[in-house]
C-alpha cells in the first residue's frame, strides 16, 4: 500500500510520534496534557482536518499543553491500543484523544456501545468547545517546572457522555464555560 504524502505542509506545533514513542512522551512528564490526533494519510477527513488541527496547535501549545499525531494507518499496534479503527469504512478517522497524567480522559468521536462511532464534527469551534481548550490553555500555560502535586486532572474519573462539565477539587475554584446547547 502506498500512502500518500500529507497534503498540509503550512507551520504547526505538532510531535509526529511512531508505535514507540507515543508511550515514552506520554510518560515522560505527567503535567503535560496532551490532545493527540490519530490519523491515516489515505483518509480525505484525516486530510482536511489536518490545517484545523495544525492551526489549533500554533494557538494553544503552551508549556503544558501539547498536539500530537500518530499515523495509525502505518502503526497498526497504536490503533489496536487506543482501538481507533483503521478500516476503510470507519468514521473514527481521525480521532482526537485527550490525555492528562498519560491517562486517556476524553476522545472524539466517541465510540457507543455497539462499537461504532457517534457523529461528531471535527470544526476548529467544537474542538475548543469540547475540549474545554481556552480554559485547559489558561491554566497549562502557567504550568509550573517543579512539583507535580498541584495539577489535578481537569476530566480524571467523569464518564465519556458528561466530559463537558467541570469539576470543583476542592483545591482550586473552576469557573465551567457556557456550552452552547447540542
Amino acid at each position: 500500500m502506498t500512502c500518500k504524502p500529507p497534503l498540509y505542509m503550512g507551520p504547526e506545533y505538532v510531535k509526529y510520534f511512531s508505535d514507540k514513542t507515543i508511550d515514552e512522551e506520554l510518560e515522560k512528564d505527567r503535567r503535560v496534557t496532551w490532545l493527540i490526533e490519530f490519523f491515516a494519510n489515505w483518509s480525505p477527513e484525516c486530510q482536511s482536518f489536518a490545517s484545523v488541527y495544525a492551526d489549533l496547535s500554533l494557538k494553544y501549545n503552551c508549556a503544558g499543553l501539547k498536539f500530537g499525531k500518530v499515523d495509525v494507518g502505518r502503526y497498526s499496534e497504536v490503533s489496536k491500543k487506543y482501538k481507533v479503527s483503521t478500516s476503510s469504512l470507519t468514521k473514527q478517522l481521525p480521532s482526537l484523544i485527550l490525555f492528562q497524567g498519560g491517562k486517556e480522559v476524553m476522545r472524539r468521536p466517541q465510540i457507543d456501545k455497539k462499537g461504532r462511532a457517534v457523529s461528531w464534527t471535527f470544526s476548529e469551534e467544537n474542538i475548543i468547545r469540547e475540549f474545554n481548550l481556552n480554559e485547559l490553555y489558561q491554566k497549562l500555560k502557567k504550568l509550573p517546572k517543579g512539583r507535580v502535586q498541584d495539577f489535578e486532572p481537569k476530566y480524571e474519573n467523569i464518564p465519556e457522555e458528561d466530559a463537558s462539565q467541570t469539576q470543583d477539587n476542592g483545591t482550586e475554584k473552576v469557573t465551567p464555560e457556557s456550552k452552547k446547547d447540542k
